[in-house]
């Protein structure tokens, strides 16, 4: 079934409303830990992470985890099924999405404010937004953390492009950490693309959601992979999944339990890169 065309009058209020909160943002450090010698006051790193069910009832499962850092161990989770009702719009995925976020950080903070993450993770862009305003910023400006926004694919905004010139970019990412600036026609930079891992050479890209600068930002990503995408998103997406599948009431067959570590990473790698993200222009 099509899905219905979203009345112009929806579209401009969300414009309006992504206009009124991106003027909260604040692109930069404004934390103690962020400050101090190796991030000594940071124990606590989140992820989010809706997974849809395979209907088309509009059912998915937000995750919320919270592991300690830098161990990466993970000390908290908590998986709902949710009824998605708006539909999917290039560059509004925040207003579809970002509700159920939110509402798993104040189950937290209420439940067990004790484990409050003091930075969020999402899989999604940050200021690298048509508009300046994606999934990490909305939902790091309503939370009040700070938020950054790792995506899996290149958004096609302000020039950017992958072409052959990108794609040597790409090339020349030979090791784990390394880096390359995404710097639109305009000249601004709006996010960096990362190697998370020796292992695969597919990018992240990594943007500023909301109280963190873009050099921090990447450094905390690279810290949190032990594979390609950063632990705190990845462990939510298999939880999210894994939760899915056991309300089906059948085995969950994309991340088997008893397959060796090795295996199960790289075949949850594998579903993981199936997913859109955020705002993924859809002519590209």
């Amino acid at each position: 079934m099509e899905p219905k065309a979203l009345p112009l009058a929806t579209l401009r209020s969300w414009e309006c409303e992504q206009d009124r909160l991106r003027a909260a943002v604040v692109p930069e450090d404004t934390e103690r830990w962020q400050r101090e010698p190796g991030w000594a006051g940071l124990q606590r790193v989140g992820g989010v992470d809706l997974s849809y069910g395979g209907g088309n009832d509009g059912s998915a499962c937000v995750s919320l985890v919270v592991l300690g850092y830098p161990g990466l161990q993970v000390l908290y989770e908590d998986c709902r099924m949710v009824a998605v009702n708006a539909p999917y719009v290039a560059g509004f995925l925040a207003f579809r999405e970002v509700p159920f976020m939110v509402e798993a950080v104040e189950r937290l903070q209420r439940e067990q404010p004790e484990l409050r993450p003091q930075v969020l993770l999402v899989d999604g862009n940050g200021l690298l937004h048509q508009r300046g305003f994606g999934v990490a910023c909305h939902l790091g400006v309503l939370t009040d953390l700070p938020c950054v926004g790792v995506a899996k694919n290149l958004l096609h905004v302000d020039g950017l492009v992958k072409d052959e010139l990108h794609k040597e970019q790409i090339r020349s990412l030979q090791k784990k950490g390394d880096t390359f600036p995404l710097m639109g026609t305009s000249g601004a930079v709006l996010g960096m693309a990362l190697r998370g891992c020796n292992n695969s050479s597919k990018p992240l890209y990594v943007s500023v959601g909301h109280r963190i600068c873009l050099e921090t930002a990447v450094h905390l990503v690279k810290s949190c992979c032990k594979y390609r995408i950063p632990e705190p998103i990845r462990q939510a997406d298999i939880r999210s999944r894994a939760y899915i599948q056991k309300q089906m009431c059948s085995p969950p067959a994309a991340v088997p339990s008893r397959l060796k570590r090795k295996e199960r990473a790289e075949l949850e790698e594998k579903s993981h890169s199936g997913r859109d993200d955020e705002d993924e222009d859809p002519l590209h």
